[in-house]
């Protein structure tokens, strides 16, 4: 039987963060699963297709395709459908859902911008591949213990200390761009990681961690990231072509052809047919301008 039209076409499915940085990932019925590698001054060149689809369901090495073929809205951060979307959730620590699971969980802090300091969990095996795709400029552990433990740690914080687990996206782009040294996010972080342990409110089981933090500058090519223009809008049919200045998290930040200093995030990207367009071709997805101050496609890169 022959495939048909959409199932023919390599969907992407965003961005993911390995041990080797970032990377488009790729997916296909009965084909699996690719990845381009996100890598600074690498071209980036593609047109969307006619419509964006649900990525359906992964659980840690298996993908479950959309069994509706749902289409997914354009300007949507998720590309996952309602039903998927929930199914998803029903297996989510976030949404603690799986107060059951065995694995050790890490409780972090992570700094994302002056004032924009947060906490959260994450599970060890993963070895800080959340704070990579949170875009977390710095971060350290405060204690690693069982999932319930670290969820009551994750709460005290926020309750005794003030310290929000989730900031507006936006407010993390606009801080990457004039980020100071790694020396103040350090002291930013050793003096809340200080008043963190001193709470008598920690569980027992959450054995804490000395303070060590991890600055990830290199890893999102820091010095590269300049302020942006605005947001790259994905729409049917629309051209993206340019270079690659650096990855953070879920953004990629580029240079189109014509010299605009742009943002694409990955995330919204997710659920669309992409094709190879001319490494010169004029970018023509709309673009959000910010307001300040008040056998993968290896063709499309």
């Amino acid at each position: 039987m022959a495939e048909s039209p959409r199932a023919a076409r390599w969907q992407c499915a965003g961005s993911r963060w390995g041990h080797r940085g970032p990377a488009l990932v790729w997916r296909r019925p009965a084909h699996g699963e690719r990845l381009s590698p996100l890598t600074p001054d690498r071209p980036l060149s593609f047109t969307t297709g006619p419509r964006r689809d649900c990525v359906g369901v992964r659980r840690g090495a298996r993908h479950t395709p959309c069994p509706a073929g749902a289409e997914v809205p354009a300007a949507a951060v998720s590309a996952q459908c309602p039903d998927c979307a929930r199914l998803d959730r029903s297996y989510s620590v976030a949404a603690d859902t799986r107060t059951d699971d065995p694995r050790p969980y890490d409780v972090y802090l992570a700094w994302f911008g002056p004032d924009l300091v947060k906490v959260g969990i994450t599970a060890a095996e993963r070895e800080g591949a959340r704070l990579l795709e949170q875009a977390a400029l710095s971060y350290c552990l405060l204690g690693r213990g069982p999932l319930m433990a670290a969820r009551r740690a994750e709460a005290v914080l926020g309750t005794a200390l003030g310290v929000p687990d989730r900031f507006p996206y936006a407010a993390k782009r606009t801080a990457r761009e004039a980020a100071p040294p790694p020396e103040r996010r350090a002291a930013d972080l050793a003096a809340l990681h200080q008043r963190a342990r001193a709470l008598g409110a920690l569980p027992e089981s959450l054995a804490l961690a000395p303070f060590e933090p991890v600055h990830q500058d290199a890893a999102f090519h820091l010095d590269r990231v300049r302020p942006a223009l605005g947001l790259i809008r994905l729409v049917p049919e629309a051209t993206v072509a340019g270079r690659i200045d650096a990855v953070a998290g879920p953004d990629i930040h580029l240079t189109s052809t014509d010299g605009r200093i742009l943002l694409l995030d990955t995330r919204q990207l997710a659920g669309w047919p992409l094709t190879a367009a001319a490494a010169d071709a004029p970018t023509t997805a709309p673009v959000a301008v910010r307001e300040r101050e008040a056998e993968a496609p290896e063709g499309l890169f």
